[in-house]
């Protein structure tokens, strides 16, 4: 990775990257330029979906299709720009917004034009409390010089941004959460059909986009999908942000193509630098808590939209790697995980609202000390139970609770089944009494 290019990240850093006339003087809305000047909006699209530009925001659907969906003879289009970031521990969104936020405008800009939309609104999760006000310095700065607003660059084409602060819920993450959220409503997600795309933010088709897939846009169409297509793999294309805490040396934000594997990630000395105090790792979370776990037997799975399902997790969602050393009790990693979707889960679905909980009470059971051996057939049924992917809910937050709670207990299943053994005489009853 040593000769590799940063694209996405190539500003941070630089003197004044969050101002107007850097970005530009860096070459910035040179593609936005292109885009509403010379090109059409199917050619646009038609570019996208050449480059395989996949959603970065968890799901990895083609942006390119995705924007295919629209009804053609609409009237009316409106674009959601996600950029709430809820997924634990993932914040490459907020590092895009932070030090580059009109890379984040132009490709705005270039969605918004291939769409044909005319309003956008910039959903931001409350806790962005710097981030918010930088997004909005650097929108009015678009404002100013003619990028936004009426007849954009003299083009004629309109586009209005809007930045929308949510209440922080991790269900809103969801398209239809966000957009119900954007609604003024509660964040429940929507029962689909219809998708946004036909009948969205307020009942007009919508496109909801993640923050760096947008960030994307600019560089496909200054450099083309030929290059974007070299970088990666066919079907992982293109640059991709990753995030690495826990015990690392150097947590943060990194550039890689998709090639990388968790374990350069956490190791390499562009990256993670290795684990602190040269502790071994016993789990990582590759894609954020809700995609799954692997073991520190499995690192050398490649952080593609691929690779993951053969280790037994949902996918790559965000990229996002939490590391857990081998010092670490898996008994709090399992309660911790359980007690995040517990919480998170919005309600709506009987099966997540209650299976969430009923999962976390038996993690946190077996961590105090009260766990029975049936306790881990329990869970893996409860879990097994519950998500869209045996058709039970309206959204994956249950698909997203129950991933990391079947793997931990499938993979390091010694290692609970010996603290259970372990457990000391008597306690059980007293916890019990205290859980319940």
């Amino acid at each position: 990775m040593a000769d590799y290019e940063p694209v996405l990240l190539r500003n941070v850093g630089v003197d004044g990257s969050r101002t107007l006339d850097v970005y530009r003087a860096r070459g910035g809305y040179k593609a936005a330029e292109k885009v509403v000047k010379d090109m059409t909006a199917d050619d646009v699209i038609d570019e996208v979906k050449r480059a395989g530009l996949r959603g970065r925001g968890g799901a990895g659907f083609p942006a390119g299709v995705k924007w295919g969906f629209l009804p053609k003879g609409r009237k009316r289009t409106l674009l959601c720009v996600n950029a709430d970031e809820s997924e634990p521990p993932t914040f490459c969104n907020r590092v895009l917004m932070e030090h580059d936020p009109h890379q984040v405008i132009e490709g705005i800009i270039i969605a918004g034009y291939a769409t044909r939309a005319q309003i956008a609104y910039v959903y931001m999760r409350v806790e962005f409390h710097e981030q918010f006000h930088i997004m909005q310095n650097a929108i009015d700065e678009a404002y100013a010089a003619g990028l936004l607003g009426k007849n954009i660059l003299g083009s004629g084409y309109d586009l209005e941004v809007y930045v929308h602060r949510g209440a922080g819920a991790y269900v809103c993450g969801e398209e239809t959460g966000l957009i119900e959220s954007i609604e003024g409503k509660r964040g429940y997600p929507r029962i689909k059909p219809p998708f946004p795309a036909v009948e969205g933010l307020f009942r007009m088709p919508t496109v909801v986009n993640n923050v760096e897939t947008l960030a994307n846009l600019p560089h496909i169409i200054e450099r083309g999908a030929d290059w974007f297509l070299g970088i990666g793999t066919p079907s992982s294309a293109g640059p991709k942000l990753f995030c690495v805490c826990g015990p690392v040396n150097r947590p943060g934000c990194y550039e890689a193509p998709m090639t990388i594997t968790c374990e350069e990630l956490i190791m390499g000395d562009a990256f993670g630098r290795g684990m602190t105090d040269n502790l071994p790792v016993k789990a990582v979370f590759p894609g954020g808590t809700s995609m799954g776990v692997i073991t520190g037997d499995e690192l050398q799975m490649k952080m593609d939209f691929d690779d993951p399902r053969n280790f037994g997790m949902l996918g790559l969602g965000t990229a996002a790697a939490v590391v857990v050393n081998n010092k670490t009790d898996i008994r709090a990693v399992l309660r911790n995980v359980a007690r995040f979707y517990a919480l998170e889960s919005c309600g709506q679905c009987t099966q997540c609202r209650e299976g969430t909980n009923w999962m976390y009470r038996i993690a946190s059971r077996i961590e105090h000390g009260a766990g029975r051996i049936e306790d881990l057939d329990l869970i893996e049924e409860v879990a097994g139970r519950m998500g869209m992917m045996p058709g039970l809910s309206i959204c994956g937050l249950p698909d997203g609770a129950t991933f990391p709670i079947q793997g931990i207990v499938r993979k390091f299943r010694g290692e609970l089944e010996e603290h259970i053994a372990n457990q000391e005489p008597g306690k059980a009853e007293a916890v019990l009494s205290v859980l319940n």
